[in-house]
């Protein structure tokens, strides 16, 4: 049945597990346009890359064990 718990807290983990990942996703392509561009010129790294690798390692570990919890609840 839907109403069992182990089902509902799986759905919730699904949604929180979408919410960490999508934000990921465009710190992913900015982080690829910037690395482009730094190899492109021959610089180093800017300091924005450094910043949103942070935060993309940071919203991993919520979705990483959600997504495990899952797992395990199934």
């Amino acid at each position: 049945s839907w109403s069992e718990g182990w089902i509902q807290l799986s759905l919730l983990l699904y949604v929180v597990t979408g919410a960490f990942w999508l934000p990921v996703v465009w710190m992913q392509t900015q982080m690829r346009d910037l690395a482009a561009e730094a190899a492109r010129t021959n610089t180093p790294l800017p300091e924005r890359y450094h910043r949103l690798f942070r935060a993309w390692f940071l919203y991993g570990f919520p979705a990483f064990f959600a997504v495990l919890t899952i797992l395990w609840l199934m």
